[in-house]
């Protein structure tokens, strides 16, 4: 079959692989494969029953000629005598039976009375019958012989006397014949083809077999009634396979081809209706297709489809419309998240004590990660990195409780420890939803350079003194804010030297994972802020963030992203 689709095939492509070919192709494979096996059978029975009938009859015109030549004629005296005389014979002069020397040892037998007698009976059956000749002979087993005692066959007789040499086995099946059934053999004679020989003895007072009165059918007769029932049958089945097929034909269009043919239009015209924007069709409802079978059953379900399709159509419109407005929505949450976020770079240009840069991407339209940095007062820098358990709308939400509760309490105290347990205790009184945040909370002198920070569950943070690496600094964990009320958190002191760098992030980062689930890792981490560790903060990010991406290839975003360094420069630069 041409390797494209049956739409693209020419009109005599089309008529050669449509289904009405196949199905007639089918059909007419079928009968002949059908008419085949049958004349097979036909012929083998018939065959038999022609065969069957011509040896009954040379049986019977064998048994009803011994029955009279018996009555008529003394066959036991001229057969014993014609044995006598060709066993008495050596090899060597049974050798030519067509001799002249051969036949004179015979030849006074012909003028015996009963001789003449016996040719009269013969001759009167072989010229009433249709068998190839009947004659009078003997077997000698010795020789493995049949020995001719009478044969009236004018055109190729046998003097009495001539033998020709027979199947030892056929021979042995007339010999030992017990009286039931018909004799005969089959064989094949290279002067005759194939032929038949039945015979029926003739016995003497004593029981004994002195001859047999054999009637030769040659097969040719059989064969001929074969062909011409073969040609009878041939004639009768292609009349009955054309008339067959084409009416199997007709039924198979009505009922097969002609509903697919219908049912590929209406597909058709469907499908050409919905690019031209065409709604509420009814394509199959219209076809009445009632063949009452499969096909039937198929015109109802694309029914049904159609209708389902545009039920889906309507559904997914409002959908669509309600996603939109959705996205719509969530793209301007978005930006009022990243507005929230301190986004302007460097935020305090008349500040030389420090300088600080940060980044978040979320991994949603909104995230649950945030940052922050401001002044509690002229001289206390209070900087601040968390991360909400969750993502999207919910931690979005929540962060900025978060955010702003943490911005106020800050303004109460210099404490990051205090400011933690208060904002904990104020989360807990409101969080019907169970959500935690964790918070790295940190309050710079920008005078001396002392940071005064606490942890609430969050990663560690890493300092860069100057003229030495990254560092993680392990410092000492409180549990998460949003879990219990009663918690307390720690203090802790890092010293900022002028040139010192301060790296604090997610866990988006260090978890990171790429396509072999491998996470990026803290050591990755350091090594990354290693690599620009004398570069500008924004550098530091952007080499982060650019070797995190490397990492993960093309596995998608698992959690936000965020960073945020701070360098401190010194009081003397104020």
């Amino acid at each position: 079959m041409p390797k494209k689709s049956f739409m693209e095939m020419t009109k005599l492509q089309r008529m050669r692989y449509s289904l009405s070919s196949r199905i007639f192709r089918f059909v007419i494979l079928g009968a002949v494969l059908l008419g085949v096996v049958s004349l097979i059978i036909e012929l083998s029975l018939y065959t038999i029953a022609v065969a069957e009938q011509d040896i009954s009859t040379a049986f019977n015109l064998s048994r009803n000629a011994s029955a009279i030549m018996y009555k008529s004629a003394d066959i036991e005296t001229i057969s014993r005598e014609v044995m006598k005389r060709y066993r008495s014979l050596s090899e060597e002069e049974k050798a030519d039976p067509f001799s002249e020397s051969y036949k004179a040892r015979f030849y006074d037998l012909k003028d015996w009375e009963d001789y003449d007698k016996i040719l009269s009976v013969l001759n009167d059956f072989f010229e009433s019958s249709d068998v190839y000749d009947i004659y009078l002979g003997m077997y000698d087993r010795d020789s493995d012989a049949m020995v001719y005692i009478a044969d009236p066959d004018s055109n190729d007789s046998y003097d009495p006397g001539a033998w020709e040499s027979v199947n030892h086995k056929g021979m042995e099946k007339f010999l030992n014949w017990d009286g039931t059934g018909m004799l005969y053999d089959i064989g094949y004679i290279d002067k005759y083809g194939w032929m038949c020989t039945s015979g029926n003895p003739i016995r003497a007072g004593s029981g004994e077999v002195v001859c047999y009165v054999f009637a030769d059918i040659t097969l040719d007769n059989v064969v001929s009634k074969v062909w011409m029932f073969v040609l009878q049958h041939t004639v009768v089945m292609l009349f009955v396979l054309v008339l067959f097929g084409f009416l199997l034909l007709r039924y198979m269009r009505k009922t097969v081809v002609k509903p697919i043919n219908d049912i590929t239009t209406a597909s058709r015209n469907y499908s050409a209706d919905k690019k031209a924007g065409i709604r509420n069709t009814s394509h199959f409802a219209n076809l009445k297709i009632s063949t009452g079978d499969e096909i039937e059953n198929l015109a109802i379900t694309v029914t049904e489809m159609e209708d389902s399709l545009q039920d889906y159509e309507r559904n997914l419109t409002k959908i669509t419309a309600e996603k939109q407005r959705i996205n719509t929505e969530l793209s301007v949450a978005s930006r009022i998240q990243a507005d929230m976020l301190p986004n302007i770079f460097p935020p305090f240009p008349d500040r030389k004590e420090f300088d600080v840069f940060a980044s978040m991407i979320p991994a949603k339209e909104v995230g649950g990660d945030f940052y922050d940095f401001f002044f509690v007062d002229h001289n206390h820098l209070a900087m601040v990195i968390a991360d909400v358990s969750g993502k999207g709308i919910p931690a979005a939400m929540f962060m900025v409780m978060a955010k702003g509760i943490i911005e106020t309490q800050c303004m109460s105290t210099n404490s990051p420890a205090r400011v933690l347990e208060n904002v904990n205790k104020m989360i807990c009184a409101k969080n019907r939803e169970k959500l935690f945040v964790t918070v790295w909370l940190g309050i710079l002198d920008t005078r001396s350079g002392e940071l005064i920070a606490a942890n609430a569950g969050h990663e560690y943070p890493i300092l860069k003194n100057p003229d030495s690496d990254f560092e993680v600094i392990k410092d000492k964990h409180g549990l998460v804010l949003g879990g219990f009320t009663r918690i307390k958190y720690t203090d802790y002191t890092l010293q900022m030297q002028p040139g010192s760098k301060l790296f604090v992030y997610t866990d988006g980062v260090a978890e990171a994972t790429d396509a072999q689930e491998r996470m990026f890792g803290l050591d990755r981490t350091v090594a990354a802020l290693n690599k620009a560790k004398d570069e500008s903060l924004q550098t530091i990010l952007e080499t982060v963030d650019s070797d995190v991406s490397k990492f993960v290839g093309d596995a998608e975003q698992f959690d936000d992203l965020t960073m945020m360094c701070i360098e401190y420069k010194g009081s003397s630069q104020e």
